[in-house]
This record gives structure tokens, C-alpha cells and sequence, in this order.
């Protein structure tokens, strides 16, 4: 989901000893950076994340971030807003 002061990604390591999320994030950053010049300075130092815990966590995180849009007032429903998608579906394994 992207909205016009922050982006939400929901990610999952694809190697059993993944990177540090800030160390990940750091990375991101830089590749966008390099892409959409635009983009290079204006990224906050640091990063926010919530690990998952259960199924029922990831649901609700889902949820919350697709009503981002709505409670700022920029759509009445969340699939009307025209930035968001998905790469890869997170497949939860407990």
C-alpha cells in the first residue's frame, strides 16, 4: 500500500537467517532511490515494523492497512485506491 507519506509492506524471509528489517529496509530504500531519483533523500532514517504471530494477527494488520486510504478520506472503499497490490501471497505456516 502506498499513500502519499509512507508505504506498507508486508514481507517474509525467503532464507532460513534473514536480514535485520532495518538493514532490509536500508537496502529497499537505496535500489527505489537509484530508480526514482525524485525519491533519494526523502526517505525517514529509520523504519517501523510489526512482527506476525498468528494468523489471526496477520488478518487483522491486512485489514487495518487496506482502510489506510479510507480513514484518511481519499476513498470511500479500500479497493478503489488505485496504489496498492501485491507481489507474491503470504503463505502463513504456523
Amino acid at each position: 500500500m502506498v499513500m502519499p507519506d509512507h508505504i506498507h509492506l508486508f514481507c517474509a524471509p525467503g532464507c532460513g537467517q534473514p536480514p535485520p528489517v532495518k538493514a532490509w529496509s536500508s537496502y529497499w530504500k537505496r535500489l527505489v532511490s537509484q530508480s526514482a531519483t525524485a525519491l533519494c533523500g526523502q526517505w525517514l532514517p529509520d523504519c517501523w515494523d510489526t512482527q506476525m504471530r498468528s494468523q489471526e494477527h496477520y488478518s487483522q494488520k491486512l485489514e487495518y492497512v487496506a482502510q489506510n486510504p479510507v480513514r484518511c478520506g481519499w476513498v470511500a472503499h479500500s479497493e478503489e485506491w488505485p496504489y496498492q497490490g501485491k507481489i507474491n501471497d503470504l503463505i502463513w505456516i504456523l
